[in-house]
This record gives structure tokens, C-alpha cells and sequence, in this order.
């Protein structure tokens, strides 16, 4: 089996890497830009491997993507590469638009190209699996999940994006018969998560007794699903997944964002015991705009369907992380040094002129 990779060098990216060269034994072309969130270093137990190799390139890039395909010739494609942090798009919404739309226009025609080609055999065992996120849903009320028949209803400039590139894989199925299967997954956690995010922010933040910023009031409510579980899920939907069908992936985790921190700071107090509660960092900042109230996904179609189910719940997975965190200083720390742990998606002010 050849499965290429895209957003191979990031956070879910290179958990799948890992799991398919490792685990499976599969052969592996990751194709990643290396930008900020995406680090050769994630997939160091990988670089040695003879069923594994890594290809610096851009998923707008034409030239690069059909020579990718046509050199490696995979069998899938599992398509994850996007810019996929929200307070980053809410100051720079231009490179979501042009990653995670035309990337996924340009990811799209050139497997389009090179599947149309394929001896009829080989085209009939072709998939190209769509990664995405829960957010393209919008915001959920009180009660109620995330299915696969819920409206979209994008909140960010990082959800739009998603759900736009979404659509063009739901529509490369219906016109042009591409063999295309969609996944939605809520919160991933885990190692190798870039230090910017709710849960290593917090991990690191109490490590170095800086402030713990947590949005509002805490209440947001967020489905938390281990990483691990999550690119078991997407190998068997890219394996089994029906085509032109969407899964949504959900760790049946729902907790609040207050709760989350809490959490950390219960086990940095046992892990990394400084004389005094780390809960006392926990800092209050003002919400950041469009902040959605709740996510959570009902993941039964995927559990009843394709057999898969969660390893990890919260507990299990959160300990687990915040352990790897304080035993691998060697990846996180030169990432560190680029990024202070400050708050990001502020909303400058807009100047008016004549």
C-alpha cells in the first residue's frame, strides 16, 4: 500500500505518518511546506525508514503536487495539510483562504489527473480522503451532537475555509467520480501538538509559572479526541470509508475549556510539584471574537459502520500528554523560542481614511 500524506510534518499529520509507516508497514510519501506548525521533527522516528520518504513542497503548487503523483504513484492520498489555528486566521485570514481552498482545489486536480490515468483496476482501489474539522458546523447549543447531516455553519475565517474546501471534495465526487471520502474530527490532543494550542500552552505556560490565559469565562465546552485514535480512524475510513460519504471522528470527551486547565494544572501538581497550586496561574482574558460555545460529535455512523472506537478517553489521554510534554523538551523547546506563549487573534483596530 502507498499512501501519500499531506500535512504530514504536522500535529494529526504526522500522528497518521507514524501509525501508517510503523504500524502498518505501509508505504509513505509525506508531502508538507514545513511553515510554522509543521516540523521534521515529528516524524524523526519515521526518517530512517526505508517504506517512508518526505517531500518539501507546497499543496498550491501545481508543478510539485503532479510530480509527487506521478513519481510515487500512491494507492491514497490522505489529505490533511491546512493552516488550522483560529486566532491566527482572525488576523490572517488571507493564507487559510489560499491553503486550505485552492490547496485543496490543487490536491484535488492533480489526483483527479493521475486517477484518470490508472489502469482500471487500479483506478477502482483509489481513495482520496479529505481531513477536516467539527467547526465547519458552527456552534451547538446545550444539548445535541454534531452528525453528519448537520448544516454548515462556519463561525471563523478558519472554519469557512474548511467547510469551502469541504465542498469542492464533496463536488469532485459528484462531477468528475473521483473517489473521495470526507472526515470531520472534533479537538485533537496528544504529543507532538504545537505549543500554541489550549492543552501545551497550558502544559508549558505551568511549567515556566507564566499565565494560564483562558478565554471568558472558561464555559466554552470542546469533544477532546487523543491523536492516536484519531489516525487509527482516519486509516480505516480511507480504507473502508464509502465513497462520497462524510464521518465524523469524536472521543465522546465533552468538557469545558476551565475544566480542561484545571485538569492540567491537578496533574502538573502531582508531575511537577512547585510548592503551590499551579491552578493559581489560571488567568481570565477577554473571548476572542466568534468564539464558538460548543462543539461535540456523535461518531456513531464511524463506530457502528467501520468498527472503530476510542482507545483513549480524557483522562487516560490527558495524562499521557502532559507527561510526554515533560519528557520531551527536545521537540517542543526550539518551537518554544519562536513562540512566547503570548495570546494571539486580536482584532486590531481598523484605520479610517478619506
Amino acid at each position: 500500500m502507498r499512501v501519500l500524506v499531506t500535512g504530514g510534518a504536522g500535529f494529526i499529520g504526522s500522528a497518521v505518518v507514524r501509525h501508517l509507516v510503523i504500524v502498518k508497514g505501509y508505504d509513505v510519501l509525506t508531502v508538507d511546506k514545513l511553515t510554522y506548525a509543521g516540523t521534521l521533527t515529528s516524524i524523526k522516528e519515521v526518517e530512517n525508514r526505508p517504506n517512508h520518504r518526505f517531500l518539501k513542497a507546497d499543496i498550491c503548487d501545481r508543478s510539485a503536487i503532479t510530480d509527487a503523483f506521478a513519481s510515487f504513484r500512491p494507492d491514497r492520498v490522505m489529505h490533511l495539510a491546512a493552516e488550522s489555528h483560529v486566532d491566527r486566521s482572525i488576523t490572517g485570514a488571507r493564507d487559510f483562504v489560499e491553503t486550505n481552498v485552492m490547496g485543496t482545489f490543487n490536491m484535488l486536480e492533480c489526483a483527479r489527473e493521475f486517477w484518470s490515468r490508472l489502469p482500471p483496476a487500479e483506478k477502482e482501489a483509489f481513495r482520496f480522503l479529505h481531513v477536516s474539522t467539527d467547526e465547519v458546523y458552527g456552534s451547538l447549543g446545550d444539548e445535541g451532537l454534531f452528525t453528519e447531516e448537520t448544516p454548515y455553519d462556519p463561525s471563523s475565517p478558519y472554519s469557512a475555509s474548511k467547510a469551502s474546501s469541504d465542498h469542492l471534495a464533496k463536488a469532485w465526487v459528484r462531477t468528475y467520480g473521483l473517489p473521495v471520502v470526507v472526515s470531520n474530527c472534533s479537538n485533537n490532543y496528544g504529543p507532538y501538538h504545537f505549543p500554541e494550542k489550549l492543552i501545551p500552552l497550558m502544559i508549558l505556560n505551568a511549567l515556566e509559572a507564566k499565565p494560564l490565559p483562558v478565554y471568558g469565562n472558561g464555559a466554552n465546552i470542546r469533544d477532546w479526541l487523543y491523536v492516536e485514535d484519531h489516525a487509527r480512524a482516519l486509516d480505516l475510513i480511507a480504507e473502508r470509508g464509502r465513497i462520497g460519504e462524510t464521518y465524523n471522528v469524536g472521543g465522546r470527551n465533552e468538557r469545558r475549556n476551565i475544566e480542561v486547565v484545571e485538569r492540567i494544572c491537578t496533574l502538573m501538581d502531582t508531575l511537577h510539584p512547585t510548592g503551590a497550586p499551579h491552578s493559581r496561574l489560571i488567568t481570565h482574558v477577554t473571548d476572542r471574537p466568534g468564539h464558538d460555545a460548543r462543539y461535540a460529535i456523535d461518531a456513531t455512523k464511524l463506530e457502528t459502520e467501520l468498527g472503530w472506537k476510542a482507545q483513549e478517553d480524557f483522562d487516560s489521554g490527558i495524562s499521557k500528554t502532559v507527561a510526554w510534554y515533560l519528557e520531551n523538551r527536545w521537540w517542543w523547546e526550539p518551537l518554544r523560542e519562536g513562540y512566547s506563549g503570548g495570546r494571539l487573534g486580536l482584532v486590531e483596530p481598523q484605520k479610517v481614511t478619506a
